[in-house]
């Protein structure tokens, strides 16, 4: 059995800094053997850049996934298409979105794939994500198959959980920064969250200063989102599984105040 720990999206230098002090002591008392982070909003001011990248993987983790907001900062580009471990949403149409959509994981007796796929309900128009999943199964070797489905609606990331059922190891949402409490393993087989959470100031509009949100809501007036700042929390799940079936056989939620 192996254990893979998935952390919801990362906000700004906050959650930068409370990933790199928290992230080593829960890779331990979890006896964690594979560390995936959403990256997509580490930069400040949103985004990712090379250097909230490098902030990442310095704070243990071994692939960071994205979403909406990764192509908002261009000098992270040249960083997209030279590395395997900072993935995109696969299902940007052909031909015009650098970068890669899966990150296969080479860990010597086994190895893990990490798919990243964004919704369209509520989103951005991109390719069917369902169509886009059935294609790259057929290339992806290994049993053990892990989505990060960034996406806005919580019907499209069930309706995509129980799609993948028994197909995949797991299935996290992203994208809401809310922890949701309906983690189960789908069929006996698929892990399955609808969102993860984020990591970040907990005092905030999902990591961001609060008044400047409920000002957005109430006068409508374009704002500029400055990161929250305060107590921090991080917010992921463990899941357990067999490697040699890609079988999950626990999903627990975590969050670290």
């Amino acid at each position: 059995m192996k254990k893979l720990l998935f952390i919801g999206d990362v906000v700004g230098a906050a959650g930068c800094d409370f990933l790199r002090e928290k992230l080593r002591s829960i890779k331990q008392e979890y006896k964690i053997d594979i560390t995936v982070v959403n990256g997509e909003n580490s930069a400040q001011g949103n985004g990712i850049t090379p250097a909230s990248a490098d902030a990442l993987i310095n704070a243990g983790a071994d692939i960071i996934t994205t979403g909406n907001h990764v192509f908002r900062r261009r000098e992270i580009y040249p960083v997209l298409d030279s590395v395997e471990y900072i993935i995109r949403p696969a299902n940007y149409p052909d031909g015009g979105a650098v970068g890669r959509g899966v990150c296969t994981l080479d860990m010597g007796s086994y190895s893990v794939a990490v798919v990243n796929l964004m919704g369209t309900a509520y989103m951005e128009p991109l390719d069917n994500p369902f169509a886009k999943i059935d294609e790259l199964l057929e290339d992806i070797s290994t049993p053990n198959i892990f989505l990060d489905f960034h996406a806005e609606a919580t019907s499209e990331k069930k309706a995509m959980g129980h799609y993948l059922t028994g197909k995949v190891t797991g299935v996290f949402g992203t994208h809401t920064h809310v922890q949701t409490a309906d983690e189960a393993i789908l069929g006996g087989h698929t892990a399955y969250i609808t969102d993860a959470g984020m990591t970040g100031a907990e005092n905030s509009c999902l990591g961001v200063e609060t008044q400047i949100i409920i000002d957005k809501f109430r006068f409508h007036m374009p704002s500029k989102f400055n990161e929250a700042e305060g107590d921090c929390f991080l917010n992921g799940v463990v899941v357990e599984f067999d490697e040699k079936s890609g079988k999950a056989v626990t999903i627990d939620r975590v969050i670290i105040r």
